[in-house]
């Protein structure tokens, strides 16, 4: 024995497993573990008197759990103005091509795609501007549920901008 061993074995690393040998020899050692729950999965079980949270049935790009939310139906608002809201819209789709679609229907003052700031993507709805009231009910009639670039629209009046005075 050399001067710095104490006659004890040597020490195991820390993720060393004490037991060797073949796992399959024992198949009750051998049971799959469940994965392990994360925080926000046992808070939920834990108010949820110990009910494990459904999966959901989708999942997003990134492997993420997504939330199934049920399809509406856009609101139908009544056209008091020239000005029409144009959804469900292709994100392909610019501000020329609507010109081109609404100016089938009447005379388009202005055609604007809704895009975000930072990247210039759109948002996937736009607002026409048609000459008068007459042309923006004809082009509900006529474009709405209407196949544009793959995507039915939902062609309708504007929200008015204006507030209410008080």
């Amino acid at each position: 024995m050399n001067s710095y061993s104490s006659g004890r074995r040597a020490r195991r690393s820390r993720g060393g497993s004490r037991r060797t040998g073949d796992r399959r020899a024992h198949p009750e050692r051998a049971q799959a573990k469940a994965p392990k729950k994360t925080f926000w999965q046992r808070l939920a079980a834990f108010f949820g008197n110990g009910k494990t949270a459904k999966k959901p049935a989708a999942v997003a790009r990134n492997g993420a759990p997504q939330t199934i939310r049920p399809t509406r139906k856009p609101e139908a608002i009544e056209v008091t103005s020239p000005r029409l809201y144009v959804g469900n819209l292709s994100f392909d789709a610019t501000e020329s091509d609507l010109f081109e679609l609404f100016n089938g229907v009447g005379h388009v003052q202005n055609a604007e795609v809704v895009s975000y700031r930072h990247n210039q993507r759109s948002k996937g709805f736009a607002f026409v501007q048609m000459q008068t009231i007459e042309e923006a009910k004809r082009a509900v009639e006529e474009l709405h549920d209407k196949e544009f670039l793959g995507r039915k629209l939902v062609v309708s009046g504007a929200k008015s901008t204006e507030r209410p005075p008080r």
